[in-house]
């Protein structure tokens, strides 16, 4: 998977105490991606040795104060911004989570709480929510769970969406030019 000039970004959310899947996804995709960002919902522990593997904010139904609300991270494509979403009403519309990431100068703005698998660029940003690795709803939750792999490289980004056996669902597939 892995190309020096591409840039890899695994996103999960929503896992819910299902603490197994994220340790599979991490064994696979370790040395696979640059960065495994965590949206929120996680129930780990801040002490949990997951968190040295993924990048990971609170969700609504993490003990509170274990980890940060939000991350804005500078990399070499762009600035990341992930949010698990609750606090930008993404339940209701995403020009709460807009204005933010648009105030952050975000190219990548990632978030879950909906348990819904979302993607769409706007104005230079790439706007994801992975859906629920363990807890799907909505029109995809007949998948069983879901995770996106982000592919960047200077002209396009290139979002996979992945189920629990970590094959690819290419009719979910999305390619954007930068």
């Amino acid at each position: 998977m892995k190309n020096s000039q591409a840039k890899y970004f695994l996103v999960v959310s929503d896992n819910h105490t299902d603490r197994d899947i994220l340790t599979k996804i991490a064994e696979v995709y370790q040395n696979r991606v640059d960065l495994m960002i965590h949206c929120g919902d996680s129930l780990l522990e801040k002490t949990d040795p997951l968190c040295e593997r993924y990048q990971v904010v609170e969700g609504n139904c993490d003990f509170p104060g274990n980890f940060v609300n939000e991350q804005l991270l500078t990399t070499s494509v762009g600035q990341v911004f992930f949010s698990h979403g609750q606090h930008y009403y993404v339940n209701f519309g995403m020009s709460d989570l807009m204005a933010v990431a648009q105030k952050n100068q975000a190219d990548f703005c990632f978030f879950g709480h909906t348990h819904q698998l979302k993607v769409e660029y706007q104005e230079g940003c790439l706007f994801l929510n992975p859906g629920s690795i363990s807890f799907p709803r909505g029109k995809y939750r007949q998948i069983g769970g879901t995770f996106a792999i982000v592919t960047v490289t200077v002209d396009r980004i290139v979002v996979n969406f992945y189920d629990r056996r970590f094959s690819i669902i290419n009719e979910l597939t999305h390619e954007f030019k930068r």
